[in-house]
């Protein structure tokens, strides 16, 4: 798989985990108690590993592939 598909998956992972976080912002405040698990727990934690990953993967990738040589 090209560098380019894998960057365009992780980004559309990114802004597709992100929609439920605005949702999770913006809903009515009688709501929150539904969304909270979910977003904490699933939503959030996704968001943040897939924007790291595009922010410093490069990086995380060069220590894997010293290490495994």
């Amino acid at each position: 798989m090209k560098e380019g598909t894998k960057r365009s998956i992780v980004r559309w992972i990114h802004i597709v985990f992100a929609i439920p976080i605005f949702g999770y912002i913006y809903s009515p405040f009688e709501k929150l108690p539904g969304y909270a698990p979910p977003t904490r727990y699933v939503f959030l934690p996704v968001m943040l590993l897939s924007g790291l990953w595009m922010w410093k993967g490069h990086v995380v990738r060069r220590l894997f592939s010293k290490a495994s040589a």
